[in-house]
């Protein structure tokens, strides 16, 4: 078994010439370094200095075990400084998985201006609207949006996000808005990818069933087909935010508007978060202002 206070003693001692001035460097006392490189010549079975009043010099076993030794704790040394420079600065391959719409509205102008910054680090992003399981597919970071469910990943909030139940004005000049929530099965209810609509009941979130002619798993697939008249459809706010402002479409039961999902930056539970997930992460909190 090797000991390595024995060694670091012996290496400063030949490096700064004297025994007095290598326990300045290590912080002890000179007897205790002069104990160590005696135990270090004990255990090799073999002396490395000659020690004189004056000075010291190293015999030829300790010239050559110097020599091994001086570049193994200069190792020692530089990775200490990578690991140091590895805990500050993003290096390495980022990725990140976000669904379509947002993610490229959002999420990649931010990432782009991440990376220029950090032009050292490697960026892969995966869009898919898919429900990803970053563990068992290698991401580091994923972006999620609505109701967050219990899981053993890290989440912090980047923004609030609100459904809308939106039709055309042409849409409404020719079916009556609807009121309640009972008035929905008057109306063709434009579907994405699940039969339910999420909504605020009072206090309570709750899952209303409609119906429709028309179904698809295309956020942008289903803005169109609202603008043009064909149905009802409930969408986040990031979608039809311009459309509402300018008129192309109109909100309907807003009282029952859902809005306790958000969106947030998940990530796995690492006990040491690596500088690239961390500062990434940080970055797009304070970034996601809308």
């Amino acid at each position: 078994m090797q000991h390595w206070d024995r060694i670091e003693a012996f290496v400063e001692v030949v490096r700064r010439g004297s025994f007095a001035d290598a326990a300045r460097h290590l912080g002890v006392s000179s007897s205790h370094v002069s104990r160590l490189v005696s135990r270090l010549e004990t255990q090799l079975g073999t002396q490395l200095l000659y020690r004189t009043t004056r000075r010291l010099k190293l015999t030829d076993a300790g010239a050559v075990y110097f020599d091994h030794c001086g570049q193994l704790f200069d190792g020692f040394q530089e990775a200490l400084s990578a690991i140091s420079d590895y805990q500050q600065r993003p290096t390495g391959v980022l990725k990140l998985t976000c669904a379509t719409t947002f993610g490229e509205r959002y999420i990649a102008p931010l990432v782009n201006d991440f990376l220029a910054r950090h032009p050292q680090l490697s960026i892969q992003l995966d869009f898919t609207n898919r429900r990803v399981d970053i563990i068992d597919e290698g991401f580091d970071v994923a972006i999620r949006t609505g109701a967050l469910p219990d899981s053993s990943l890290i989440a912090r909030k980047l923004c609030p996000r609100r459904e809308y139940i939106v039709g055309s004005a042409d849409y409404f000049q020719r079916h009556a808005r609807p009121h309640t929530l009972g008035e929905l099965s008057q109306h063709n209810c434009l579907l994405g990818s699940a039969d339910q609509w999420a909504m605020d009941v009072g206090d309570q979130h709750r899952q209303w069933k409609v119906q429709g002619n028309w179904k698809g798993n295309s956020g942008m697939a289903l803005l169109d087909a609202a603008r043009k008249g064909l149905g009802l459809a409930q969408l986040p706010d990031y979608y039809v935010e311009d459309d509402l402002a300018d008129g192309r479409l109109v909100s309907v039961l807003d009282q029952y508007a859902c809005t306790h999902t958000a969106v947030w930056v998940v990530y796995p539970r690492h006990r040491h978060l690596s500088p690239k997930v961390r500062q990434f992460v940080d970055f797009l909190v304070e970034g996601m202002v809308r």
